[in-house]
């Protein structure tokens, strides 16, 4: 049997903080929200807004997403329920170590981490490699 692990009001999935990698400049106030293509794959219309409670995944979306601004990390409250991410949960790792979530609702920019370190240019182009084989291969990062 299969469960879903949805926040509900009561029992709320993760307390946070919650952080969002991408090449974007944003500002306190503004809202991230479904609809725009996505940074990863074949850039289709993203259905959900992807976040994270982890520094070192919010870091990987940050140096990862398409574009040649640099990465930036921005600290993000969700507005509505989120669920897991269930392109890393349970596919990729047992459970949700990577406290990866996503949410059909908008997600508030509380403000930007400006002090953070990235991965080594090594370790960035093994995962650029891994994921070229993976599109090589037809299978798409997102999971909508």
């Amino acid at each position: 049997m299969h469960i879903k692990n949805e926040q509900t009001p009561s029992r709320p999935l993760d307390a946070g903080p919650f952080y969002h990698g991408t090449k974007a400049d944003l500002k306190p106030g503004d809202l991230l929200v479904p609809g725009f293509c996505s940074n990863y794959g074949e850039r289709k219309k993203a259905k959900f807004v992807y976040f994270t409670a982890t520094m070192d995944a919010a870091i990987w979306g940050a140096e990862l997403a398409v574009g040649d601004k640099k990465g930036r990390i921005y600290q993000v409250e969700p507005t509505g329920n989120f669920e897991n991410d269930p392109n890393l949960t349970d596919k990729k790792f047992p459970g949700n170590p990577t406290r990866s979530y996503r949410t059909k609702h908008p997600l508030r920019v509380v403000g930007e981490v400006l002090e953070w370190e990235g991965h080594s240019p090594e370790e960035l182009q093994k995962m650029r490699d891994h994921l070229d084989e993976l599109k090589r291969l037809g299978i798409e990062a997102i999971n909508d």
